[in-house]
């Protein structure tokens, strides 16, 4: 009696234990190591300063041709 209660708990026990390894072989990859997102963070960083130098520029180029066209305007006003 108690060789086979020993060899039914062995069984159950491989049993639970082998859907264990399984479910635990099909769960999602691990996240990418954290130097991978540092660099992909420090690129978009970058690519966000380009951007932004880039806007900062059209905003100045902007500015220079409203005043330009301002100072043409009051020009041909006085003529």
């Amino acid at each position: 009696m108690t060789t086979h209660l020993s060899a039914a708990t062995a069984a159950k026990l491989a049993l639970f234990g082998g859907c264990a390894l399984l479910l635990a072989a099909c769960a999602a990859p691990a996240a990418p190591p954290p130097c991978d997102a540092c660099a992909a963070a420090a690129r978009a960083q970058a690519t966000a300063d380009q951007a932004l130098q880039t806007a900062q520029q059209a905003e100045a180029d902007a500015q220079a041709a409203r005043t330009a066209a301002s100072s043409m305007y009051n020009r041909s006003l006085h003529k």
